[in-house]
């Protein structure tokens, strides 16, 4: 069985070394691979190449560390890959982000920082993370570094860690994650919508953004995120004094998302079903203008957001007593629990950062510089996009018995009653 993974592997990573167009690198691109698919609780270089028959870690650590060679033929074949297994107008595109805890300090954009991971905050790096997932089937597609600015105003530290010129200017993580979006569109990779966090969702641009691409969208936002109602008019205030007023301003004040779902319509909406039943939770909906437009003076409250797009604000209650709130430009007709499934197909994500790091040894890297890390990076999530093609293939194998073994069963051998 061992022997048939591998073999298999060879075949299917044909495209990914046909990218690099090196023979020795041709070698040493399955062979790491295979390092983080095989047993072996340590992913990290030495233990790889002590159970390779292979390559030795000089060779594995040059591959992935210093050798000369673009990855980006790579991680196109990696999106073509991922677009042919479950990309359509029913997947998703998923944006999160992940983080690597670390004890250092000289490793590539290493700082005190949030960790998703833990929940605190910790030294570690941080990934920014595309998934591409239809129904229950991720494949991670993208994982860029987040540097932050104590990193991008140090340019020894820079040099250290041989951080391209293109890529030391500060960039927030929703300016990474449009870029990391317009790197898959230009590849074709089919997808219906873009599913985000609030740690996204809270960014205005980033909206903006996506709206801008002409994409459909559902991301969370904070409680205090400040929204219209749908028929909120402009209008040009009377003054009784002084000159009259030259813009137009709201004829409503803004209220925050909380406050405009208080009053509205709530009911249990259940979205698929779990290992432990059916899911389900309490959600209201409500189209509202988000208050995401220009900055205005308005009357004795100071400057404040015109409204913008027209969305949905949507609130979750959950049986723990926790509430959430989302944004979403899908349709005005979309029905909530169609919108509940958007909001809530996000979490499929944080599968693949756990395979990544339990089985594939997303975090054990030990190099610190850019190139290197994202290369290793690169090796797990083609690792893991193989793991998910035989996955696939092996559930299409079960289904097709399923159905041959329903067609070919004895009449006599048939139940008697439905």
């Amino acid at each position: 069985m061992v022997g048939d993974w591998r073999d298999d592997l060879e075949a299917w990573l044909e495209p990914f070394v046909a990218a690099l167009r090196h023979k020795t690198r041709g070698r040493m691109c399955p062979s790491y691979v295979a390092g983080l698919i095989g047993p072996g609780d340590r992913k990290s270089v030495q233990p790889m190449a002590a159970r390779s028959g292979g390559a030795s870690y000089d060779q594995l650590h040059h591959f992935v560390s210093s050798g000369v060679w673009d990855a980006a033929p790579l991680e196109t074949a990696l999106l073509t890959e991922a677009d042919a297994q479950i990309g359509g107008d029913d997947a998703w595109l998923i944006i999160d982000d992940t983080s690597l805890p670390k004890k250092g300090t000289h490793s590539v954009g290493v700082a005190p920082q949030y960790a998703s991971t833990l929940g605190k905050t910790s030294n570690c790096q941080t990934l920014v993370s595309l998934t591409l997932a239809r129904r229950e089937v991720p494949v991670m597609i993208g994982l860029r570094l987040f540097l932050p600015e104590i990193w991008t105003s140090d340019l020894a530290r820079l040099d250290r860690a041989k951080v391209p010129e293109a890529r030391r200017d500060y960039r927030t993580k929703p300016e990474i994650a449009l870029e990391e979006i317009d790197r898959a569109r230009q590849a074709d990779v089919r997808f219906g919508c873009v599913l985000a966090d609030a740690g996204y969702g809270l960014s205005a641009p980033f909206r903006q953004g996506l709206s801008e691409r002409g994409l459909t969208w559902a991301v969370g936002i904070p409680y205090k995120q400040k929204v219209y109602p749908a028929d909120v008019t402009m209008i040009f205030p009377v003054s009784g004094r002084g000159r009259p007023r030259e813009r137009h301003i709201p004829d409503v004040k803004s209220v925050t998302a909380k406050a405009m779902l208080e009053a509205a319509n709530w009911r249990t909406v259940s979205w698929r079903k779990g290992t432990k039943g059916r899911l389900s939770a309490r959600f209201a909906a409500v189209r509202v203008r988000v208050a995401d437009g220009p900055t205005q003076r308005i009357h004795d409250m100071g400057a404040q957001h015109l409204p913008g797009e027209e969305v949905w604000v949507i609130g979750e209650h959950r049986s723990t007593g926790e509430r959430k709130y989302y944004l979403s430009n899908l349709p005005a007709d979309t029905p909530i629990k169609q919108l509940a499934g958007a909001i809530k197909a996000r979490w499929v994500c944080e599968q693949a950062h756990q395979q990544l790091k339990e089985e594939l040894g997303l975090d054990h890297f030990e190099g610190r510089s850019w190139q290197g890390l994202h290369r290793h990076c690169l090796m797990c999530m083609i690792a893991l996009a193989f793991l998910q093609s035989r996955r696939l293939k092996q559930a299409k194998g079960e289904k097709k018995n399923l159905r041959t073994s329903a067609t070919t069963q004895p009449a006599s051998s048939a139940p008697s009653h439905p």
